[in-house]
């Protein structure tokens, strides 16, 4: 069986505009906090991934990635082993895809302050 090919976050970015999906198998709640700000990304947690694999489409070029690249490798190397062809590995994860200056969606989280006003605050 080959090796998972490594992929720059560049290189990554590059093939998301020829239309790759890239496959986040983060757990939801890292996705919350930081995701990719591509079009085309499937969330899909490693925890859940043995039983839901088969929603990656085989025949769509893949780029898995986590957050440094270890879980999504782990991952491609699962899909390599069921058959999948189009498999690639973000190295660094979404730390080097960040890193590179390349588009993330961030949620800011609100101070405790915050979300009290709101919850008090009527509306005139």
């Amino acid at each position: 069986m080959a090796a998972v090919k490594n992929i720059s976050p560049a290189e990554a970015f590059a093939l998301t505009k020829k239309g790759a999906l890239i496959v986040d198998v983060r757990e939801h709640r890292e996705v919350e906090s930081k995701s990719f700000d591509v079009p085309d990304v499937m969330v899909m947690p490693l925890s859940r991934f043995g039983s839901s694999f088969r929603e990656i489409p085989e025949k769509k070029k893949v780029i898995l990635a986590c957050r440094s690249g270890h879980r999504s490798a782990s991952a491609a190397s699962m899909l390599m082993n069921q058959g999948y062809k189009n498999i690639v590995n973000l190295q660094y994860g979404i730390m080097g895809w960040e890193h590179a200056g390349l588009p993330v969606k961030k949620e800011h989280p609100q101070s405790p302050l915050s979300s009290l006003f709101k919850m008090f605050r009527k509306e005139a």
